[in-house]
């Protein structure tokens, strides 16, 4: 009986060993979470005549030293280009002036500078698998910053190809106005797999009047910017040696 007591003391000691190396492999739920929120900020922009727009931006690089940030958002926030007063919402009532550096030709992307912001930049993971769990952080219409939950739906790869894994196409989480530009995190790691572009809405007719319609954004069909394509930009811009790591 006393070597039957010890074998069981002994297994259950490596049973607890085992659960404890396999619940520490990664950061926890909570961890990945308090790590990628800081990271989306809200964007807006203003211009002549009292129009106005909004939408998110990932700060992706830093420079300690010189006190500057780069966010990377979308094109379409600020087209058509024009003069326009562009700003970083840093708090409740706080916003920071952002200079426009650059945007791409060939991607719909934009790089903001801004200086004095103390986030830990995001990094960027170029490959997933169809249906890799993944955090969106955005802020929808302007207003509060939501945090949503998803699965990649769509990879880039050949039209009609059966990929499973690649650069973030699509993910099934939905999305409205103002959530261009917002940040979509692997859910394991909390990196940057891609930004909010665009979302494929369904037009509905309002019940009674079929002349109403509403736009309805189709599950499944959000459309991302990969990180891969982030990294290509912000080589170009320089900006390497800054992106996390």
């Amino acid at each position: 009986m006393t070597v039957y007591r010890s074998l069981l003391a002994v297994l259950a000691l490596l049973l607890a060993g085992g659960c404890a190396t396999a619940g520490g492999r990664g950061p926890s739920r909570g961890d990945v979470i308090r790590q990628i929120l800081p990271a989306t900020v809200q964007l807006r922009c203003e211009r002549a005549g009292g129009a106005r727009r909004a939408a998110s931006g990932v700060l992706l690089a830093r420079d300690l030293a010189t006190r500057r940030a780069w966010i990377v958002t979308t094109r379409h926030f600020l087209e058509p280009l024009a003069p326009q007063k562009v700003s970083v919402v840093a708090g409740p009532k706080a916003r920071v002036s952002a200079t426009v550096v650059t945007v791409s030709d060939r991607a719909d992307l934009a790089l903001l500078e801004v200086a004095d912001v103390d986030s830990t930049p995001a990094r960027l993971k170029d490959n997933v698998q169809l249906g890799d769990e993944v955090w969106v952080v955005a802020f929808p219409w302007g207003r509060r910053m939501t945090l949503s939950s998803g699965v990649v739906s769509q990879v880039v790869g050949d039209a009609g190809g059966g990929d499973y894994q690649g650069a973030a196409r699509m993910v099934d989480v939905s999305v409205s106005y103002g959530a261009s530009g917002g940040g979509v995190f692997d859910a394991q790691t909390g990196a940057l797999v891609g930004l909010i572009e665009s979302y494929r809405t369904a037009r509905v007719s309002m019940q009674g009047s079929p002349e109403r319609v509403i736009e309805v954004p189709v599950p499944g069909e959000t459309t991302l910017i990969s990180a891969d394509a982030i990294r290509g930009f912000l080589t170009e811009a320089g900006l390497t040696r800054f992106l996390e790591h």
